[in-house]
This record gives structure tokens, sequence and C-alpha cells, in this order.
């Protein structure tokens, strides 16, 4: 993964861009608020569906606060 530094510069390429796999595997039924919002802008509505998203900073901040409700996996 690349630093933060380097992806606000531009430097990072396109074609080493990665994608995660991200599955819900966790209700969000009781969750905080704040998760569940961030789940759904994830792109995750239905437990154990999948999407792929790109591997950069913001993702990876947002898949930090949802942790305990997804699996992610690396393509």
């Amino acid at each position: 993964m690349a630093k933060a530094a380097e992806y606000q510069k531009g430097v990072v390429s396109e074609m080493s861009e990665k994608k995660l796999k991200v599955t819900l595997v966790k209700s969000t039924i009781g969750a905080v608020p704040k998760n569940k919002k961030t789940i759904e802008a994830l792109g995750l509505r239905k437990l154990n569906k999948s999407v792929e998203l790109p591997d950069n900073a913001a993702t990876a901040g947002a898949l930090r606060k949802v942790a305990p409700y997804v699996k992610v996996e690396e393509i």
C-alpha cells in the first residue's frame, strides 16, 4: 500500500491500483448509526454480499471503522 503522501501528490499510478473484495458478514442491526451509514456508503446492502472497492486511503479508513462487520480480501 502506498504512503498517504503519495496519494495526495497523485504519484500512485493507475496501473498499481489494487482492488479489495469486501463482504458484509455481520448484521448491522443494533450497530451505531454512523457505522450503518459507513457500511451503506461502501455499497454493502445485504448480508453476505460483496463489492469490489479500490485499495486507497479513504477506503482503508472506512474499513477500519467497520472492521467487525466486514471481511476484506485482496484481489
